[in-house]
């Protein structure tokens, strides 16, 4: 863990949009969508964000169970806020992922996954609560292979400000030095974020990155100006015109931080397929068909 002592941003970036975090119905269960919404299509190259549960796992309720299912042109990543979860794949990876924890799948030319909470979890009944975020890759890297990444909550690197009062998880990407354990195919910064009442800090941003600030819980001020709420206002999306925002707790808060260079491509979805053209989507249902994306077994 890193202390990082408070530096004077000379400009701030100014807020492009605030959005809410609605809930949408996915399936049998219910969660909440920030990215895409009826004002904000994507944050390129970012998406979609879905922020499920927390929900009460038991034997008798386990709507979050996932079958096999498959995905490409883009990196389908998961942030376990609490909760324990299975993840199976194509590649022959299986892994139990715990609370903290980051999984972060390359789907590329393809690949086959399942995610659900593990049978021990189920049984003993628990709190379940994640982020799943789909992260765009560009054209020329669409159809790499496929690769994943688990990494523990313990092994990502911290830094904390100088009052004590926030601590940035460095999950991708770099802040003051520090760099996160995932190895990604793009220039992307992903933080998580625990801030205590009062606690205040000033993150810097790439001048080339699109950045998006997420509330999972509790309250924030951003820039000194805007509130972040539940129910409220929960994602505030940014120009690119400075050096970075400010954060000040009002309550014990946690968010997501994400910023990546956009591709200023044109983007075309259909399910689990994020690609350039109609015609690559058609490919991709083709060659899942076809079992070109591998094998998993229910």
């Amino acid at each position: 863990m890193e202390t990082i002592t408070k530096e004077s941003i000379m400009k701030l970036n100014t807020i492009k949009t605030v959005g809410r975090s609605d809930f949408v119905n996915m399936g049998p269960i219910q969660l909440r969508q920030p990215i895409p919404t009826r004002t904000i299509d994507n944050i390129d190259p970012f998406i979609l964000l879905h922020h499920y549960g927390p929900y009460d796992i038991s034997e008798q309720n386990n709507p979050f169970d996932l079958g096999p299912h498959p995905h490409r042109g883009f990196e389908p990543i998961t942030f376990l806020i609490q909760g324990e979860q299975l993840h199976r794949d194509s590649l022959g990876n299986e892994s139990v992922v715990s609370a903290g924890d980051v999984q972060w799948t390359t789907a590329g030319r393809g690949i086959i996954h399942a995610e659900a909470p593990t049978k021990a979890f189920v049984e003993k009944g628990g709190v379940l609560e994640g982020i799943q975020l789909w992260l765009n890759l560009p054209a020329e890297k669409k159809m790499i292979e496929a690769n994943y990444q688990h990494v523990a909550n313990d092994d990502f690197r911290v830094i904390t400000s100088d009052d004590g009062k926030v601590n940035v998880q460095i999950i991708a990407g770099e802040l003051h030095g520090v760099y996160g354990r995932i190895q990604t195919q793009t220039p992307v910064n992903a933080f998580m974020i625990d801030v205590e009442e009062g606690g205040h800090f000033d993150i810097k941003v790439p001048k080339s990155h699109q950045s998006t600030l997420y509330l999972l819980k509790g309250a924030i001020t951003v820039n000194a100006t805007e509130t972040l709420k539940l129910d409220y206002n929960q994602l505030i999306e940014f120009h690119q015109d400075g050096d970075g925002f400010s954060i000040e707790g009002n309550a014990a808060s946690k968010l997501l931080f994400l910023s990546g260079e956009p591709f200023n491509e044109p983007v075309t979805t259909y399910g689990p397929y994020v690609m350039n053209t109609q015609t690559e989507i058609m490919e991709a249902m083709r060659d899942f068909q076809m079992g070109k994306m591998g094998f998993l077994a229910p």
